[in-house]
């Protein structure tokens, strides 16, 4: 569903979650119920989409998050490759195991944006590294919610 899409079928007062969809790591990042700041939240190490459908309703109930922004890894030019295409498969997964709105949000630059955001912060690089995939997944989600915002 598109970004417009998404704005209605949530409500002003909802938490949403943000997902960074690595082939290996998920970031995963929460918005606060006013939709104005986008935190970290975890990693998940992905071994099968059942354990991360389970791990992802595990967090969706524990904080009654209300709908779902996906990264979604669009070529620099714009295009869609076999990567965006991997992202619309597994969302679609999560969308029949999940009922809640998702959104794939353009998610270009998304990591060396949370990277470079951690050096003006003066973090070290291996804790960069540790928590790069989650970084990515607030900055995602605070793009998404910046739009949303206007």
């Amino acid at each position: 569903m598109t970004i417009d899409e998404f704005k209605n079928k949530i409500t002003h007062k909802s938490r949403l979650l943000g997902l960074d969809l690595g082939s290996k790591r998920i970031g995963v990042a929460i918005c606060d119920d006013t939709q104005s700041i986008a935190t970290p939240f975890t990693t998940i190490n992905k071994e099968n989409n059942t354990k991360l459908i389970e791990q992802l309703k595990l967090i969706v109930e524990e904080n009654n998050i209300k709908g779902i922004i996906v990264g979604n890894p669009v070529n620099m030019d714009g295009s869609y490759g076999s990567a965006s295409q991997s992202i619309i498969d597994i969302c679609k997964n999560v969308l029949k195991n999940l009922n809640l709105p998702i959104c794939l949000w353009d998610e270009r630059l998304s990591t060396v944006g949370a990277f470079n955001l951690s050096s003006e912060l003066d973090i070290n690089v291996s804790k960069k590294l540790k928590n790069i995939d989650k970084n990515a997944a607030a900055f995602i989600l605070q793009g998404a919610i910046d739009y949303l915002k206007n």
